[in-house]
């Protein structure tokens, strides 16, 4: 977002913030026009195309997305599920099921852990709340980092999405990939995630050391080839689980054609 609050790019955008799932919503109700998504919402939201270039991924542990639990995994029977990232919640049900065993019963809960574990075996946490959890009291369980584990391939949590009808009404000649993958580019200079960190560590109560360092080595920002196919692998196996409907074809935005006139 760093264009948009910093840079010329927030004077030809309404810009308005809200959770992943909260803009997924608007999306699918039409009151937005473009916005950053869960990977699961893609498969739940007709009429939509992919912002190339750009995406919240991972090729590594992503430390933000916890499955936490007072006993080893492998004892895990029950779990709690925080329902704010449909993602994470699909990719929990894919892990248990093809490799970490089936037959595990889930329910939905606020994300408070300690709350979590008085109902149920582990607690699925994200976001915020998965950074300030204390890894020395629990047995941890890195999300993205099972999956790069079993599969191979990096795992995407969200991109940009537009609203085909809104693309359509658009300027032809404006790039509209080009604008977030500059937005994207700014934002991880050195100095704009020094900026960036030593803003939000004090409101996570966390070091801006660990901000910066969760910016720079855990999220993969590009949505490469690589992010791609783990992304088609995740709405495969989420489908064949029952985690998600079956997910549409990945349809990209196209840069515009620039013709040349004599």
């Amino acid at each position: 977002m760093w264009d948009f609050e910093h840079g010329s790019a927030g004077q030809d955008f309404d810009i308005s913030y809200t959770l992943p799932s909260g803009c997924a919503r608007a999306l699918a109700e039409g009151s937005a026009d473009i916005g950053i998504i869960p990977a699961a919402a893609y498969t739940q939201i007709p009429g939509l195309l992919v912002l190339p270039d750009v995406a919240i991924a991972s090729r590594r542990a992503v430390r933000s997305i916890l499955l936490v639990s007072k006993v080893p995994i492998a004892e895990v029977r029950s779990v709690a599920l925080d329902t704010s990232s449909m993602t994470s919640v699909a990719l929990t049900k894919i892990l248990f099921e093809k490799w970490l065993g089936g037959g595990r019963t889930f329910t939905s809960m606020p994300p408070q852990i300690d709350q979590m574990l008085e109902t149920c075996d582990a607690g699925l946490v994200i976001g915020d709340p998965a950074l300030q959890i204390d890894g020395s009291r629990y047995h941890t369980l890195d999300l993205a980092e099972e999956w790069i584990r079993y599969t191979g391939k990096p795992f995407v949590f969200a991109f940009w999405a537009v609203r085909w009808e809104a693309l359509r009404q658009a300027d032809p000649a404006l790039d509209l990939a080009g604008v977030f993958r500059e937005s994207r580019d700014h934002g991880l200079e050195p100095e704009n995630i020094q900026r960036i960190a030593a803003e939000w560590g004090p409101r996570l109560g966390l070091s801006a050391d660990a901000v910066r360092s969760y910016l720079t080595e855990n999220i993969h920002y590009e949505f490469d080839a690589g992010c791609v196919e783990g992304l088609k692998l995740f709405y495969e196996y989420a489908a064949e689980v029952g985690a998600l409907p079956e997910a549409p074809e990945l349809r990209f935005v196209q840069a515009p054609q620039l013709v040349a006139r004599s």
